[in-house]
């Protein structure tokens, strides 16, 4: 589960005690020739001297290239802000994943952190796709415009929040957001074996959660499916469902739920 609401950007001991593959000096043995080695240290300086600091690291367990599988890096700058009218903030975030096997390039992708709820939400779309960047010929300059790219465009974020608040969803349509959030979760199989309370995955857990506009409800069932807060039927048994601890998949399903809600938006 990715943990993005801090304000506190840490350390390089802080960070490689999360994700010490961020700061392997070499490439994987498997590595040709060709690879281009470009530590992801190398880019958390290259960020901070834009004014973005890392609040959160993970990589991903791995038996096989420990020391060089992919891992992820949250940045966050405080002086970059969205403020809304009705004090539901959110500050930007960028997301960075990597690797030293050769499998992966710099992939940036755009996220928010919303204060009312301490939730993030990640955003791929059509209007955020995901920004690359080769480890070949990787300079300073290349990330500078990559980074001005994404910010700005957050007047499209903006624009996407405040559709998302327009749209008031009947209970019949509020269900089918539900059920469809649940098959971004779960596959058609576990689909099929489990029954979940679709009423009480709509329920808000604080007052300022309520309500039935597309963002009350977004927010809602999104904090409650990466978290876990939810209860499912297996046959006879009702169990709790875990939170989400893969940051590939808690990734994933962000990105699938923000495209979900897109859909919503006449």
């Amino acid at each position: 589960m990715l943990d993005i609401k801090s304000n506190q950007f840490l350390n390089k001991s802080e960070i490689r005690n999360r994700a010490n593959s961020i700061f392997t000096t070499k490439g994987a043995p498997e590595t040709s020739d060709k690879y281009s080695h470009i530590p992801t240290e190398k880019i958390i300086d290259d960020m901070a001297a834009l004014g973005w600091g890392v609040v959160d690291a993970k990589q991903v367990k791995a038996r096989k290239n420990q020391g060089f599988q992919k891992h992820l890096i949250v940045f966050r700058n405080n002086d970059i802000q969205i403020t809304a009218e009705d004090g539901d903030n959110v500050f930007p975030q960028i997301l960075l994943t990597n690797s030293h096997d050769g499998k992966n390039a710099f992939t940036f992708t755009a996220g928010l952190f919303r204060m009312v709820c301490e939730n993030g939400l990640v955003i791929a779309s059509t209007e955020f796709e995901k920004m690359k960047i080769r480890h070949m010929g990787y300079n300073f300059e290349e990330l500078q415009n990559t980074i001005k790219s994404m910010v700005e465009k957050l007047p499209l974020t903006v624009e996407s929040l405040n559709k998302f608040r327009e749209v008031e969803l009947n209970q019949e349509q509020a269900l089918e957001f539900a059920k469809k959030a649940l098959e971004c979760r779960f596959d058609e199989t576990e689909m099929t074996r489990i029954d979940v309370d679709l009423n009480d995955l709509l329920t808000a857990k604080r007052k300022e959660d309520q309500g039935s506009d597309l963002w009350s409800i977004y927010n809602v069932i999104q904090e409650k499916l990466v978290h876990g807060e939810f209860n499912y039927k297996a046959g006879v048994k009702t169990r709790k469902a875990r939170k989400i601890k893969n940051f590939n998949k808690d990734l994933e399903l962000n990105e699938k739920l923000y495209d979900l809600a897109l859909e919503f938006v006449s």
